[in-house]
């Protein structure tokens, strides 16, 4: 018992194989999450804390051990939130900020043009606001601007009074426009996550805690985490002085639903002080509070309390549409506005340019997908698919990139290239294979123009006759990783289920050791020998709606999202009236007034 409580368990720990499944649509295999050693956890979970069996199984597959549940379940702020100080250059950081409230100097803020950045923004310019302070928030235009602080907008920002310039997700490796910025007499102070080369650009201050002097061990937090602490920061140093915002005009709990929204948006990992973030974001964004998140919500149709997926599915897409093919300058506007009027404005418009980009997209996916085919078929092992098109339109790469990863499962980059034959793509990378530093490292070796990002994420410029030259390094760096991640690419499961058991009662006990999400997967059920009773193609993206039946009767709702044409949805077609296995994670459906359980579809198998 005590050995079991001393050390954590590994995520993805190959269990015994699932029977049954040698034929997947997916061609994984299936193997249970938790070997001998993982099902002894269990046990003792559920006999220690009185935990349904279900949900200790949870918890023992995602490294939960026995000292660590109620961490794990109820995670609290006050027992997770850093002293502000432990991050690098935090105190010239508070110190310049407190300086511009008590001088009530104008500020601009510079953002990225995707979720963590608009609600980085957001949320640092409502805090000035609330302290008197006048703020202009820039966010650059994708296609004009490009990613980062640029020299001329710096220009414009300094021209129209700033005299502080605060970049929030971006300026990590800003050294050109940050030397701009200081000839033109503005303080400059960084607030960033992603991955830092070794020379910093020359800035009063850049608290980042993936900066390589960093010892403050949250590397895990997006751009919006590392802005809440930093006001947790400047509020501590402001009450000191009597200058602090009052609660009715900002509140520090208040803005965890911003926090929430870009931790799961960023696909950064829900581990420690993240879980905290997005469990008690929710929370609060329940309560509706936020008229710009209300109305977002409310335009995508969410008839149900929002959940993590939902940030990331529903909300996010449609915050990032704005930044992909419309104005940049949307969301950060829609999060901050008190307006219920323009708030329902706003986010009609950001659903209507979500619309735009899927069908934008739909076209892009489908050429890159055969790219990537053509290329495999060349090379069945290759470790790296990279797609370019001029046709494409920039803001899309990135969910091409996405959509290749998820298919092929490997790393994948999509590339648009414009009229100078100037390439800007985006990567998406898999568990094991780090994208980030290995584009980072391309840059420091003269390869691309400039790019970064995450391990699982990464953008890059290149010019376009050197895409072959940018593939072979990334590949060069990467291959291991690939290697190794596909020696061990199963689907992991983390219990069998009957369409009967599928109830809300199992939903709610599931939700406790939520919230779910990158570095803490949605538990993985599967459906054994269930009838499909019927299939049907619903939507304009090729998603499809089936019904299955257990050997009892009861039947589940299931979707299998832009499954049309593809091999699993092949499958399920294939199999009407006869049964099939079936896995795929949970969520609840408010339809008509009455909640239910349905099931999203990962793969399938033919019995036996």
């Amino acid at each position: 018992m005590n050995d079991l409580s001393s050390r954590p368990f590994a995520t993805a720990s190959p269990g015994r194989p699932f029977p049954g499944t040698s034929r997947t649509a997916s061609g994984r295999s299936w193997a249970y999450r938790l070997d001998e050693r993982g099902e002894m956890l269990a046990s003792a979970l559920a006999q220690a804390h009185g935990l349904p069996d279900l949900v200790a199984r949870v918890l023992a597959g995602r490294g939960v051990t026995l000292d660590a549940v109620e961490g794990f379940m109820t995670p609290r702020l006050r027992d997770l939130l850093p002293d502000p100080d432990t991050l690098r250059d935090m105190q010239p950081a508070v110190d310049r900020l407190v300086q511009a409230v008590h001088s009530r100097e104008p500020v601009a803020i510079f953002g990225d043009y995707d979720v963590d950045g608009a609600c980085s923004s957001a949320l640092l310019a409502s805090f000035l606001e609330a302290c008197g302070v006048a703020v202009r928030i820039h966010i650059p235009d994708r296609i004009t601007e490009g990613y980062g602080p640029n020299a001329q907008a710096i220009r414009a920002l300094a021209e129209d009074g700033a005299r502080l310039l605060v970049s929030v997700d971006c300026g990590t490796a800003s050294h050109e426009p940050f030397a701009e910025a200081r000839r033109l007499g503005l303080d400059v102070v960084v607030l960033d996550h992603h991955q830092a080369p070794e020379a910093l650009p020359e800035v009063m201050a850049l608290v980042n805690p993936n900066r390589q002097d960093d010892l403050s061990g949250l590397g895990h937090l997006c751009a919006a985490g590392v802005v809440f602490i930093t006001l947790v920061g400047l509020n501590r140093a402001l009450r000191n002085t009597g200058h602090a915002p009052a609660e009715e005009a900002f509140a520090l709990m208040g803005a965890l639903d911003l926090v929430a929204l870009a931790t799961v948006a960023d696909v950064v990992p829900l581990i420690g002080l993240n879980r905290a973030f997005v469990r008690q974001g929710l929370t609060v964004m329940r309560q509706r509070g936020r008229v710009g998140l209300t109305a977002l919500l409310d335009v995508a149709g969410l008839e149900t309390a929002p959940q993590a997926w939902h940030l990331g599915f529903l909300v996010g897409p449609r915050i990032n549409a704005g930044g992909r093919i419309g104005d940049a300058a949307l969301g950060a506007k829609l999060l901050m506005t008190h307006d219920p009027g323009e708030a329902q404005r706003i986010a009609g418009e950001l659903d209507q340019l979500n619309r735009a980009r899927q069908a934008i997209e739909q076209d892009a996916v489908a050429e890159a997908v055969a790219q990537a085919e053509a290329a495999l078929h060349q090379d069945t092992q290759a470790a790296l698919l990279v797609t370019s098109s001029p046709e494409w339109h920039p803001g899309i790469v990135g969910l091409a990139a996405s959509r290749l990863k998820e298919r092929f499962r490997r790393p994948a980059f999509a590339f648009a290239i414009d009229e100078a034959g100037i390439a800007t793509g985006s990567g998406r990378s898999i568990i094991g294979a780090d994208l980030g530093r290995a584009v980072r490292a391309a840059v420091d070796a003269g390869i691309a123009r400039k790019g970064g990002g995450h391990a699982m994420a990464a953008g890059a410029t290149v010019s376009a006759d050197a895409l072959g030259a940018f593939a072979a390094f990334i590949t060069e760096r990467l291959a291991t990783d690939v290697a190794d991640a596909a020696d061990n690419d199963r689907l992991m499961l983390d219990a069998p289920l009957t369409a009967a058991g599928a109830q809300v009662a199992l939903m709610d006990a599931l939700d406790q050791a939520g919230p779910y999400g990158a570095g803490c997967p949605e538990p993985v059920f599967a459906l054994t020998e269930h009838r499909i009773v019927s299939v049907r193609e619903v939507g304009s993206n090729g998603h499809l709606r089936a019904r299955l039946a257990d050997g009892g009767g009861a039947t589940i709702d299931a979707i299998a999202f832009r499954a049309a044409g593809t091999d699993l949805g092949n499958m399920i077609q294939g199999a009407v009236g006869t049964p099939l296995h079936v896995c795929g994670t949970l969520s609840r459906n408010a339809w008509g007034g009455r909640e239910r359980v349905e099931m999203r579809l990962i793969d399938a198998a033919r019995p036996g």
